[in-house]
């Protein structure tokens, strides 16, 4: 198993690098630059600016500072953001996009999964329907849409919820609600589908003959299994919200990543844009092998012997 993981580990870095690599020839490769402008700025400052920030070196120059910079964590300066590094950009925005990420992923679990062993159990029984009709409404419905209806009905017709910020416990509301609809409508259906086919598997009948206990059946053996494929799922998707939506965070104006990297991506602020991204995608990859763990956990015939793959 360490070696397993082990290998998996050095697979990880080999991807961040992978990631940053192309990340930043891609950033180099969009015509003109960090400082430019629509009303442009005079040659003489131009340079100044480039000295200063080594945007003068030759391209693989840069790329040999960047990644060193990147190996002691030091993803350089903003350039849209005056006085501020991008990683203290990150330090910043992330507790913000992790604590609602959090709550929306806590809403997901606590309410996804017993949605959808409650409607395996009851199929085809008004209770199933009313699941699945929530449940493909959720998936259609775009988070920016729900998102929206929130503000208008919420906060601007009902004045329950503010319409914007987190300055009082109200506002993480709407956030999570919209950051969390697709996942939990996803959720619900996929672990239904997963207790449906667990259910009608011979070891279930046979749990059943020799007279164990229904519960028992259920808990221990359907659940348990039914469970390896929503995990599965659930590891990128706690990546993904942790990390925040970007869109969702413009709309309630929070505090978050997502304003970062929005705001990075319309001044060409490469370092932001590379920053932000190699993050996410260190944060992915973990919560990736995350789910190895968790797999051994919840079902103990799946053991990484010698030579697994």
């Amino acid at each position: 198993m360490g070696k397993y993981f082990l290998k998996r580990f050095a697979a990880a870095i080999l991807t961040i690098l992978l990631i940053a690599t192309i990340t930043f020839f891609m950033m180099h490769s969009i015509p003109g630059g960090p400082f430019t402008r629509e009303r442009p700025v005079p040659d003489s400052i131009m340079v100044r600016l480039n000295e200063k920030y080594h945007l003068d070196d030759p391209v693989f120059i840069q790329y040999l500072d960047y990644m060193k910079g990147l190996v002691t964590l030091d993803l350089g300066p903003s350039f849209s953001i005056i006085g501020k590094d991008v990683i203290d950009l990150i330090k910043g925005g992330f507790p913000t996009s992790a604590k609602i990420g959090l709550m929306a992923t806590v809403l997901i679990i606590i309410l996804g999964i017993p949605f959808g062993i409650i409607s395996a159990l009851k199929q085809n029984k008004p209770i199933d329907y009313f699941v699945m009709f929530m449940a493909t409404l959720g998936v259609t419905v775009p988070s920016f849409v729900i998102a929206t209806l929130i503000i208008y009905v919420f906060a601007g017709l009902l004045g329950w919820l503010p319409t914007y910020g987190l300055q009082n416990p109200l506002g993480y509301i709407g956030p999570v609600v919209a950051l969390s609809g697709y996942s939990l409508s996803f959720v619900t259906r996929l672990t239904r589908s997963s207790m449906l086919e667990v259910l009608r598997q011979d070891y279930i009948r046979t749990a059943r003959a020799n007279g164990i206990k229904e519960i028992v059946v259920m808990g221990k053996h359907a659940v348990r299994n039914a469970l390896i494929p929503v995990i599965t799922y659930v590891g990128p998707m706690v990546a993904a919200i942790l990390t925040g939506s970007f869109v969702i965070e413009r709309i309630f104006a929070l505090p978050g990543m997502g304003g970062y990297f929005v705001e990075s991506i319309t001044n060409r602020d490469y370092t932001t844009i590379m920053g932000i991204t190699v993050f996410y995608a260190a944060f992915y990859i973990i919560m990736i092998l995350l789910v190895d763990v968790a797999y051994a956990l919840v079902d103990p015939r799946i053991r990484f012997e010698k030579g697994a793959k």
